[in-house]
């Protein structure tokens, strides 16, 4: 596989440069221009102490609580974070004005010596992310993790070698502010409607996540989901060698399942990794991400031994289908990253044991009745949270689930699942909503989730 060429040093050098929202990519992006020698603002919608601390101890000026057009006054270069749309008003403006936009993301591909390979997709970005990378560090790979996975990696280029792999979950947004994501080994799990409040169209999210494997080279290799008909359409958008991975269809170069074995099949020669059995993750969905893990270790030559043993050792990501523990019989799990309907089917898959399911939050745009279909199909009984709560409530119900109840709080929700939970059945928040109505984000939302259980059931 070709060496990426050394990353260029000068970027951030000497300008003048406005990061749009200080979270944690916004930091990186900002400490990463003034080491360049560059001068930095931050402007932030929001307004807190702790903000205004952390602009102090690092040593910027900027403007919390909104921003305007008069603030890309003096700018030569916008750094947008994340969670700001890449058509938001003053972004548009500043290319108007001539003025360079990019993203800590992009500064990152920009600069950065090593090889790449990057992960996304509407669910298991996470899951797969965490996976691979150890399916790498067991070949004996050095891997830095970062991205999407909430561990920015601008921050931390000065540690990297031309030999070494980045391990990145790249998200729509992200994807969407790199001017050129070229990726050595770029993974795309599957594709169902997220974010259609800020995409629009199926369409255009689609268009988002073929960039992963859009900008290849012949030597580059694409792990792609040959069960997900948007994934398996990317084989014609790549000029990467495509490694297909899939639980139903065949798949002539890369990882199968056969006789309950996961096999790589590849060069007339198959290959055992480890039984499928042996996978400790729950659900098919898991299985899959096992599967495009051990893609990215084949792309890169690590043998299929290493592998499964790397993958045996793995354990769950926090937030997703994670262990609590049992009480009174039940067994409590968080799933808190589930934001979207998909991910939450993914869930409801993943247990053969009667659910009590925890879910509601902040709607993104998605038609709430299939959700509501497969809960009543698949869970005893519900109880709901968050702003969509109401709404759930009553679709779940005239789909013919009759044990739903509306929560007032985190607290109320896991009383009444308590509740209403019986010997033998499995409690989960999944939520299938953004977590923004009522926490911080999901990460909040899932460590609140843990601390309630073991305060309210653990005495």
């Amino acid at each position: 596989m070709t060496r990426r060429k050394s990353g260029d040093p000068e970027i951030g050098r000497g300008r003048h440069a406005l990061v749009i929202g200080y979270g944690r990519s916004g930091r990186a992006a900002a400490s990463f221009i003034k080491q360049r020698g560059g001068i930095v603002r931050v402007v932030d919608r929001a307004d807190t102490p702790e903000l205004r601390g952390e602009l102090e101890r690092a040593g910027l000026s900027g403007r919390l609580g909104g921003y305007g057009p008069e603030d890309l006054n003096g700018t030569d270069l916008v750094v947008v974070s994340p969670g700001v749309p890449w058509d938001a008003p003053l972004v548009e403006t500043a290319r108007q004005r001539g003025i360079e936009v990019t993203s800590e993301i992009d500064l990152f591909f920009r600069t950065c010596p090593a090889q790449i390979a990057g992960i996304t997709g509407t669910n298991g970005k996470t899951t797969t992310t965490a996976l691979s990378a150890e399916v790498l560090r067991a070949g004996g790979l050095q891997v830095l993790r970062g991205g999407n996975i909430g561990e920015p990696v601008l921050d931390r280029i000065e540690q990297l070698r031309a030999d070494d792999w980045v391990v990145l979950e790249l998200s729509s947004f992200q994807l969407e502010s790199i001017e050129r994501p070229r990726l050595q080994v770029g993974v795309v799990l599957n594709v169902t409607p997220d974010h259609l409040d800020r995409h629009k169209t199926f369409e255009h999210y689609v268009e988002l996540k073929t960039r992963a494997v859009a900008f290849m080279e012949a030597d580059d290799h694409a792990v792609l989901n040959l069960d997900d008909p948007a994934c398996a359409a990317m084989q014609s958008k790549t000029r990467g060698q495509v490694i297909g991975f899939g639980l139903d269809r065949p798949v002539a170069n890369g990882v199968t399942l056969e006789q309950g074995w996961i096999v790589i099949a590849g060069a007339g020669a198959h290959q055992r990794v480890l039984p499928a059995a042996d996978v400790p993750l729950p659900g098919d969905h898991n299985l899959s991400n096992v599967m495009a893990a051990i893609g990215v270790g084949y792309s890169v030559g690590v043998e299929p031994e290493t592998m499964g043993q790397a993958v045996r050792r793995f354990k769950a990501v926090e937030h997703r289908l994670e262990p609590i523990g049992t009480f009174a019989g039940a067994r409590w799990y968080n799933d808190s990253k589930a934001t979207n309907p998909d991910s939450t089917y993914k869930a409801l898959a993943a247990f053969r044991d009667p659910i009590v399911l925890i879910a509601g939050g902040r709607n993104k745009g998605i038609d709430l009745e299939p959700l509501a279909q497969a809960i009543a199909a698949r869970a005893v009984a519900l109880v709901t949270i968050g702003e969509t709560g109401e709404e759930l409530a009553q679709r779940v119900r005239a789909a013919g689930l009759h044990e739903v109840q509306p929560a007032s709080d985190l607290t109320d929700a896991v009383r009444k699942a308590a509740a209403l939970a019986k010997p033998g059945t499995v409690v989960l928040l999944s939520p299938a909503f953004t977590s923004f109505d009522m926490f911080r984000d999901y990460e909040d939302r899932g460590r609140r989730f843990k601390a309630t259980v073991v305060a309210e059931l653990g005495r």
